[in-house]
């Protein structure tokens, strides 16, 4: 087993791999392998969003055009990551832009290889030197994240983590793994679960060295059906993410959303989400 394998649902649904970027905006392909400008752009912090297995960009939209509509933002661009991590961006950030948005489309959409979350951090470092940034992720997209941050906490030449959105992570597994359908939070104090799924435990150094400056905000589905989950990611597996940051974070929210608009993919598309993402990443 590769050290850094991902543990994801097979049978969470595919969606299409691409979507189209904004008419008549030139798409550029920078390289992304390593920070080669200081980050000086202290202001503004842009916001990256991560869409989930088998998903693409279409999983962002509804949350980043909420961001635009409620004033929170006024720039949104793709980035397209291909296999082999070259990133291209498809618009442009303006000098003015107000809270930037970068949607992220993984053209490798199945693997959750956790490179190519630094490979668009480091291409929008590159081009706009950014000291901070945003992240939201959408079931897989928490993982890639959370893995992000464990093998890059000390690298001082990518920006700081400033705010972190988990929307339907299963850090202690899906439900199609033992971990995911039967763990159980044992410590509610702690977040600590009663049963440690593999990927879970990769995740551990977290409480050691998750950075000190970063707030999260654990959002969470569940259907009220009886599963105690949305459907494909229980409650439990979603807390366990307390657990891995407990003591470390700035500050830890969770909240909790109920009934049938908590499926699992539903979720990116929920406008009470929408309204908790705005208020958390925005709202001064």
């Amino acid at each position: 087993m590769k050290k850094k394998k991902i543990y994801l649902a097979s049978f969470f649904v595919a969606l299409f791999l691409f979507v189209l970027a904004g008419c008549g905006q030139k798409a550029q392909n920078v390289p992304a392998k390593k920070v080669t400008a200081s980050l000086t752009n202290t202001k503004t912090i842009p916001t990256f969003f991560f869409h989930g297995w088998g998903s693409s960009a279409n999983a962002e939209t509804q949350m980043a055009n909420a961001a635009k509509k409620a004033g929170a933002s006024n720039t949104i661009i793709q980035a397209d990551v291909s296999k082999n991590g070259t990133v291209k961006l498809n618009g442009t950030i303006p000098k003015n832009a107000k809270n930037p948005i970068i949607k992220v489309n993984l053209e490798d959409n199945q693997s959750g290889k956790t490179s190519y979350v630094k490979d668009v951090i480091t291409a929008i470092s590159n081009k706009y030197h950014y000291a901070r940034i945003n992240l939201v992720g959408h079931s897989m997209g928490n993982l890639q994240i959370a893995n992000y941050i464990n093998e890059n906490y000390d690298n001082k030449k990518l920006p700081k983590i400033n705010k972190v959105v988990s929307i339907a992570g299963h850090y202690d597994g899906y439900l199609g793994e033992e971990a995911g359908q039967k763990a159980k939070i044992k410590n509610k104090k702690t977040g600590e679960p009663d049963i440690y799924s593999d990927g879970f435990k990769q995740l551990l150094p977290l409480r050691k060295h998750y950075p000190r400056q970063i707030e999260v905000l654990n959002i969470y589905g569940n259907k009220e059906d009886g599963s105690n989950s949305d459907g494909s990611v229980s409650v439990a597996s979603a807390q366990s993410y307390k657990y891995l940051i407990n003591g470390r974070a700035k500050s830890y929210r969770e909240v909790e959303i109920k009934g049938k608009n908590a499926q699992h993919s539903k979720l990116h598309e929920n406008k009470e989400v929408d309204k908790l993402l705005i208020d958390f990443l925005w709202k001064e």
